[in-house]
């Protein structure tokens, strides 16, 4: 029995990415901005007062969209680890998150 080939991609712990494959569609439903009203819209505003003048909401907080309560503990959770300096500069954890969506196909 021979060996199989090696592949281009041979790291059996980061999955090749296949930029040919589709980008499946989100399994959360995503409020939009435009869309956001009531507890919704007010964890979207307190999301904006902490951005440093950013308007549009990234898609990785509005999949909490449904979950303003959620929402918020999860802004304040990121920000402090991922935003504080620590080990990491911030420049560094936003590379490894930017990456890992990456690898995951993630659309945000």
């Amino acid at each position: 029995m021979s060996d199989p080939k090696p592949t281009e991609h041979a790291d059996p712990v980061v999955p090749a990415f296949d930029e040919n494959l589709p980008a499946q569609p989100p399994k959360i439903r995503i409020i939009e901005d435009a869309e956001a009203t009531g507890d919704t819209l007010e964890a979207y505003d307190y999301w904006r007062a902490g951005s440093g003048g950013r308007y549009q909401v990234p898609g990785i907080i509005k999949c909490f969209g449904a979950r303003p309560d959620f929402l918020k503990q999860v802004v304040d959770f990121s920000n402090t680890i991922h935003f504080s300096e620590g080990h990491l500069e911030r420049r560094h954890k936003e590379l490894i998150a930017s990456y890992v969506s990456y690898l995951n196909r993630c659309p945000y």
